[in-house]
């Protein structure tokens, strides 16, 4: 009788191999066997299987039992799709592991969808392309030979490892018939994002499973994956996100993920015929301060249902650019606003992703606050003076009156790149503008701006001050009689956006 064992823990599998033995544990879990053609076992670390046929036959039978063509999706019983589950799950997937033509065929027209987000917000508009056959749905007939049997050398391409590139002089990658069954599960397992940017890209998270009982139980009771955690902002929030997802009560917290690896998929310089090569590969472990604070910015960074075309009222889902340069800081290991001085020169910081950055400025620790507060308050102080300037010239101090100090504020901090020529821009700027929170804090300013290590994170929390500057009113410790004053302009400057290079 054939048999094969599937070990997440034998030393010949990758991260991948192990990600589709999980994904394997739970196709079998959804399968009935009295009229299969084989047997299983599924065990903490093994899935065994035996049959009484021929290889083709089991093997094929199962693949068949797992995936299906329903209405131009490509859907998975075990997984238990929703609508907006099968859509991204197929876009995911042909995106990512069957991206070539060779590995599936699309209709050639598109058919319009809608998904609702959110109550109370406009439906997304998406275009899609029926999925008429794929791979997963065809013989295998690279993995047997002419008596039905598994080969012992199976040649692989990159629709069972992503962006795997065959090589012209030693021919294609092979693997051994228990690494090639596994990987052809290794979708049930995975989780899929399209990433924002110019050109087609694409983030693919494969989990770290380390107990096949446990992970099934845990991923038997998703629906799939909605719209709008399927647009991730970039490659290192899409692996936090996914880490996140299997971490959603007390319970799942002892057995979700622990580790997972994102690959991002897209175009190479030296490559243009293929839209999802390889661009770069993040390893990421689940810390629970981590996964909390990228919980808490979620929220203060949400994805927004935005109109496209205000003729035909065509949708879709904006996502944030802070929420994806905060996500790279947390996976390195960084404080969440570290780099903002090259961040905030780049990019442009919308209304509603700076009202996030003001609500996350309340996790910095005390001694970040001595610095923030400190240069907050010389910029309160600053504003005053302007005020004064104004008032004594008869003119009003206004919306651009507003803008223009700030980005002159800005541009005192920024324009230095040494940690000496910082320093003495900071010093001078706190003397010149004296406040109550710089008041006794020497000492702890002293230790930031002189230290190799940290004078560039008091750089950025410089000016991460300035630009979440809020209305005095609301800030207790900086109040005075021309609070008012230039709480107006700052508030009517909300809108606009904010690039203050």
């Amino acid at each position: 009788m054939p048999k094969l064992t599937l070990s997440i823990f034998d030393p010949n599998t990758l991260l991948p191999h192990r990600a589709g033995i999980a994904g394997l544990a739970l196709a079998l879990d959804a399968l009935s066997p009295d009229d299969a053609p084989l047997s299983w076992q599924v065990t903490e670390d093994e899935v065994r299987l035996s049959w009484e046929g021929s290889d083709r036959e089991a093997i094929t039978w199962l693949v068949r039992s797992t995936y299906q063509l329903e209405n131009g999706y490509l859907n998975v019983p075990a997984l238990k799709l929703d609508s907006q589950g099968r859509y991204t799950f197929t876009q995911g997937v042909t995106s990512t592991l069957l991206q070539h033509s060779q590995q599936r065929s699309l209709a050639k027209t598109t058919r319009p969808l809608r998904f609702l987000i959110e109550d109370g917000q406009p439906e997304i508009t998406l275009e899609f392309r029926s999925v008429l056959d794929c791979y997963y749905t065809r013989d295998l007939k690279e993995a047997f030979t002419s008596k039905g049997k598994l080969k012992s050398a199976i040649p692989l391409k990159g629709h069972h490892l992503p962006g795997l590139v065959e090589c012209f002089i030693n021919g294609p990658y092979k693997e051994s018939p228990s690494s090639f069954v596994a990987l052809l599960f290794l979708p049930l397992a995975c989780g899929y994002y399209k990433l924002p940017g110019p050109g087609l890209r694409s983030a693919l998270a494969i989990p770290e499973v380390t107990n096949l009982k446990e992970w099934v139980m845990l991923r038997r009771n998703l629906s799939g994956q909605p719209y709008e955690q399927f647009r991730a902002t970039g490659s290192g929030e899409a692996g936090l996100r996914f880490l996140l997802e299997d971490k959603v009560d007390d319970k799942s917290q002892q057995m979700g993920v622990q580790y997972c690896e994102v690959y991002q998929l897209g175009k190479q310089t030296w490559d243009g015929n293929q839209p999802y090569l390889k661009q770069a590969v993040y390893r990421i472990r689940a810390k629970p301060e981590m996964l909390e604070l990228y919980q808490t910015a979620r929220a203060f960074f949400p994805s927004r249902v935005q109109v496209a075309d205000t003729e035909t009222k065509r949708t879709w889902l904006a996502t944030s650019k802070v929420l994806a340069w905060l996500a790279e800081n947390l996976i390195l290991g960084r404080p969440w606003y570290c780099g903002f001085f090259e961040f905030q020169k780049s990019e442009n910081i919308y209304k509603s992703d700076r009202e996030g950055l003001i609500k996350m400025t309340d996790r910095l620790t005390e001694d970040e606050k001595v610095v923030f507060n400190a240069v907050k308050g010389a910029f309160s102080n600053l504003l005053r003076e302007e005020i004064l300037l104004t008032q004594d010239q008869g003119r009003t101090f206004d919306v651009e009156s507003y803008a223009k100090t700030k980005k002159k504020a800005i541009y005192r901090l920024q324009r230095h790149n040494t940690k000496q020529q910082f320093s003495s821009a900071l010093v001078d700027f706190l003397c010149r503008f004296q406040s109550g929170a710089a008041t006794g804090k020497g000492i702890e300013i002293a230790r930031w701006i002189h230290s190799d290590d940290n004078w560039r994170q008091a750089r950025d929390l410089a000016l991460l001050a300035i630009a979440t500057y809020k209305k005095k009113s609301q800030d207790s410790s900086e109040k005075s009689e021309f609070g008012d004053t230039a709480s107006e302009a700052e508030s009517d400057s909300e809108g606009l956006e904010m690039n203050l290079d």
